[in-house]
């Protein structure tokens, strides 16, 4: 299991947007939680969360209108082999045939829930999966 503890890059990458590191951390958390062996990895735009291969991300995509977005929010991004139906699902785009990503906009911890780290695992072993 991956150090959830905050490192030099994770709060460099949340330096402008503090008030969203409470929903990292507590996303953070349970995704090590529920799938085990996972590496998270800072990158410029994003933090990638991967076993084999990446299956989730954490960013600050405006997959909402700007007066729809909260202040603070982190957008958890995933991929699966179908796309998902849900009104929390705040967009899905098909890059590859049978690869569908969806982008989720977190607001609160309560929204780190049971369904969407389910949905977080199915991305950990489609991504697991993978040639």
């Amino acid at each position: 299991m991956p150090d959830t503890n905050l490192t030099p890059e994770t709060l460099l990458f949340f330096a402008q947007h503090e008030a969203a590191l409470p929903l990292y951390e507590a996303f953070a958390a349970k995704v090590c939680a529920a799938v085990g062996d996972v590496r998270i990895r800072v990158q410029k735009t994003q933090i990638a969360f991967s076993n084999r291969h990446n299956f989730a991300f954490v960013s600050f995509l405006p997959v909402r209108k700007a007066k729809e977005r909260p202040v603070a929010y982190i957008t958890v991004t995933f991929g699966l082999s179908y796309r998902l139906t849900s009104p929390r699902i705040d967009a899905a785009t098909e890059p590859y045939p049978n690869r569908w990503t969806h982008h989720v906009l977190i607001a609160t911890p309560e929204e780190i829930d049971e369904e969407l780290m389910r949905w977080v695992a199915e991305a950990s072993a489609f991504s697991a999966g993978k040639r």
